[in-house]
């Protein structure tokens, strides 16, 4: 365990920050952290398994999915379903229509899960123009949608098992909310939070001294709106009387 209060888990940590520098694209001190601290982001089964995924082998990354320590018998089917659902669609793609049909006579529906949607891709089949298939083909090219499908697929998995994308940005996110909603005088745009340091607004950032006075109205005050940018302000009274006028706060 690390960190001043001895919560913070070494392993799990050091492999969250070992994903970050892998996804800002820093791929050498990624291995390079990987190989120092002795503490690997991914098993081998796992890595094989998410390189064959980016190569569209389907068949071989179904064989190396059962090589990997997964003791949920469901994560290993909804996972071949969804490879196999990606298997189907990229042949639907290329048009090998018969190939895509017995993938999914034989390899997809005898999984026995998801049946709305094993008829939906036999809708497919039928009436392409109407398929999500067109999804794919909106796509740049195969790289690309098999890296956004490996995302997908990766929320099945255990995160034991394969660390899920961009967690360490969900981490400090989740740090920056807490701070930014227990700012008593919060009064900051939240590109103005920092990393560097704990935030919390002063007393000093909140108006407190008066330059204009409103004195149009001649009864209770029912309704003030700033505009968007600050410079006007609209109020509405009891004596059904109404105004729009420049009104500025600054800080004491």
């Amino acid at each position: 365990m690390v960190g001043s209060k001895g919560v913070i888990n070494k392993q799990e940590f050091i492999k969250i920050i070992t994903s970050a520098l892998y996804s800002l694209g820093y791929d050498r001190t990624g291995a390079l952290l990987e190989e120092e601290s002795g503490i690997w982001l991914h098993s081998s089964a796992v890595n094989l398994f998410m390189q064959q995924v980016l190569d569209g082998k389907w068949d071989e990354s179904l064989a190396t999915l059962h090589d990997i320590d997964l003791s949920d018998e469901t994560v290993v089917k909804s996972a071949s379903f969804l490879i196999l659902e990606q298997k189907f669609l990229e042949l639907l793609k290329e048009g090998k229509v018969m190939a895509a049909l017995g993938t999914l006579r034989n390899e997809i529906m005898p999984l026995s899960i998801n049946v709305g949607r094993v008829h939906d891709l036999a809708a497919c089949i039928i009436s392409p123009p109407h398929c999500v298939v067109l999804e794919l083909s909106s796509q740049n090219n195969a790289t690309n949608s098999r890296s956004r499908f490996l995302e997908k697929l990766q929320i099945l998995f255990p995160a034991a098992v394969m660390v899920p994308e961009r967690r360490l940005e969900h981490l400090v996110e989740q740090a920056l909310d807490v701070q930014r909603d227990g700012c008593v005088f919060h009064n900051t745009l939240d590109s103005e939070l920092s990393l560097y340091s704990d935030h919390q607004c002063g007393r000093n950032q909140i108006p407190s001294q008066t330059l204009q006075i409103l004195r149009a109205h001649k009864d209770a005050v029912w309704f003030l709106q700033f505009s968007h940018n600050g410079k006007y302000m609209a109020s509405s009274s009891k004596d059904q009387s109404a105004i729009r006028e420049v009104f500025i706060f600054l800080n004491s």
